[in-house]
């Protein structure tokens, strides 16, 4: 194993960051503990995945522990499906990333990709528990379907006789299949569209095909369900189809963290991605309870596991939730107070219960969501390291435009390259 002096905490900070604006939520939030944090620290700026990408959170995610997910990322259909623990098998099954949405068929039009974000994973699961077991009647083919947390799921498409392929496009109108990373695209339309082969290969012709006869199926199943009814007597938005994004088959060749680093991780995690990736990686999973909106409890819940977790690992990571989701809907000022009570709740408690002479902290952001831009964008994200009082770059405060002017480590064109960076310098303390 690499021989570090200090231990890792490595937290992650769900779309904290706005781009390099000098007035960005980071900047205009009181944050006192994570500016002593930055104070004490030297840091720098990367890119998750690359200039020129606005990720989604799995790529990043899979980047920011180290790995070039233009090199070993397998997709978030496969990455899904294993935090929910639906297996795969070579060269027969296809794995996709679902939602529960919200169509308006009569328009063709997705009226909302997430059913208006107040589904609950109860109901999800009361709409679908029908579906996790279902037969297509073409192409041999058969879907096996499991909840991961409200409108999320998972879903594996398999053949019983054809070979399939992951080179299919998204239904999920928002994101853009890229090889097998999905780029959040900044004008989209809500027209419901059909999946396609993205080659002439004729195993993406059946997959694709599959994956259509599959929504309909779903579509056929929802239209009418008890849920559904009780939602719109409540002037709710009904879950009545699923949009689908991010097709992978069964992960290959993909290093585990202790034979690519030489270090022991544990991952803190509650959603099906997080949970997927460091399986997929060889991590210790430590499941933590899902974010309840009470956000002092689960901060505070969050740093108990922290403790739990640090003495058996050589790093600990964790993703925070919360200011993504206020990124999304253009809520500066809900965004701020994301970020405040993160501050208060979460990296406050921590800090007064670790010996800091034997941690080390690095805090970061998996993407940048700007409330100015509603949606995921390509700017790099700062990143701060604390280690000692031999290494500080002189911040006041922890933004984006602080750690672009001081930051010694400059800017990283993808967030793989800073876990050789960090290890080189726990190494030599």
């Amino acid at each position: 194993m690499t021989r570090i002096k200090k231990k890792l905490i490595y937290i992650v900070l769900d779309g904290a960051a706005d781009g390099l604006r000098e007035n960005s939520s980071l900047s205009l939030a009181s944050t006192p503990n994570m500016d002593e944090v930055a104070q004490e620290s030297i840091g720098g700026l990367h890119y998750p995945v690359r200039k020129g990408v606005a990720p989604e959170s799995d790529s990043a995610v899979f980047s920011l522990l180290g790995y070039d997910p233009e090199r070993f990322y397998v997709g978030r259909g496969p990455v899904d499906a294993l935090g929910v623990g639906l297996n795969m098998k070579d060269d027969y099954e296809v794995a996709l990333r679902g939602n529960l949405a919200s169509a308006d068929f009569a328009r063709g039009i997705i009226i909302d990709r997430r059913v208006g974000r107040d589904i609950t994973t109860e109901e999800a699961m009361a709409l679908l528990r029908g579906c996790k077991h279902l037969e297509l009647g073409i192409y041999e083919g058969y879907a096996r379907l499991k909840v991961g947390l409200k409108y999320r799921f998972a879903v594996v498409i398999g053949s019983r006789k054809y070979k399939l392929s992951d080179m299919i496009s998204n239904t999920d109108p928002a994101y853009s299949k890229r090889g097998s990373i999905s780029i959040a695209l900044p004008d989209y339309s809500n027209n419901i569209v059909e999946c396609t082969p993205i080659n002439s290969d004729n195993r993406a012709v059946i997959t694709a095909k599959l994956v259509n006869k599959f929504i309909d199926t779903l579509n056929l199943k929802l239209v009418d369900h008890p849920v559904n009814r009780r939602r719109i007597r409540m002037g709710k938005l009904p879950a009545n189809t699923v949009i689908l994004r991010d097709a992978g088959m069964k992960p290959k060749g993909i290093p585990k963290m202790k034979r690519y680093y030489r270090l022991s991780f544990i991952a803190i995690a509650d959603m099906p991605t997080e949970i997927g990736i460091a399986k997929l990686l060889g991590m210790k999973v430590y499941k933590s309870p899902p974010m309840t909106g009470d956000f002092r409890r689960d901060c505070l819940s969050r740093v108990e596991y922290v403790l739990d977790a640090s003495p058996h690992a050589d790093a600990v990571y964790i993703h925070i939730k919360g200011p993504d989701i206020y990124g999304h809907d253009g809520d500066m000022e809900g965004k701020i107070k994301s970020l405040e009570e993160i501050d208060s709740y979460f990296i406050g408690p921590l800090l007064n219960r670790i010996d800091l002479d034997q941690y080390a902290i690095l805090i970061t952001m998996d993407h940048s969501t700007p409330p100015q831009e509603r949606r995921h964008t390509d700017d790099p994200v700062p990143y701060i390291l604390r280690l000692d009082n031999k290494y500080r770059d002189k911040f006041q405060v922890f933004s984006e435009y602080e750690v672009y002017k001081k930051g010694s480590l400059g800017i990283l064109g993808s967030a793989w390259m800073m876990m050789p960076i960090i290890i080189k310098l726990l190494s030599a303390l």
